[in-house]
């Protein structure tokens, strides 16, 4: 599948395909309606094999974050320090996603200084190449 990363697997890869496109995409058990994230082959709520992927307003709130320092993985190495965010999506608070809060859609991830970051501000998703060119999702304050 195009722009799709080789490692992803089946259940991942409509994830991939709306970073790719700039968007957001949530899997949701097709039975229940129940967003889940990470993808899963089975609904947590009714046990449905079936599932539909669902664009997202990429809007959430900053819930945790570390400063990263070494031992780093080898592509961050020369980042370091560097921010990694946990984000509560706006569509449900229980889903979240892992990232970098950016200065700027496509600024590296080291120039958010820590004492620069708010627990309970609102962010965004914004789109920009990682190591090896792959696109990820990551976010600017609102």
């Amino acid at each position: 599948m195009a722009d799709v990363p080789s490692w992803a697997g089946e259940e991942d890869a409509p994830f991939w395909q709306g970073v790719a496109c700039g968007e957001l995409r949530v899997q949701s058990c097709a039975r229940c309606r129940r967003l889940r994230f990470p993808p899963r082959p089975f609904c947590p709520l009714c046990c449905s094999p079936e599932s539909a992927w669902q664009p997202m307003s990429g809007r959430g709130t900053l819930w945790s974050y570390v400063i990263v320092h070494p031992p780093l993985v080898a592509p961050f190495a020369e980042l370091a320090p560097y921010n990694v965010i946990v984000v509560a999506l706006e569509e449900d608070p229980a889903i979240r996603m892992v990232g970098n809060l950016l200065a700027e859609p496509h600024g590296p991830i080291n120039k958010v200084k820590p004492d620069q970051i708010r627990i309970g501000a609102r962010v965004k998703a914004v789109f920009s190449e990682g190591p090896g060119g792959l696109r990820l999702p990551r976010w600017i304050y609102e």
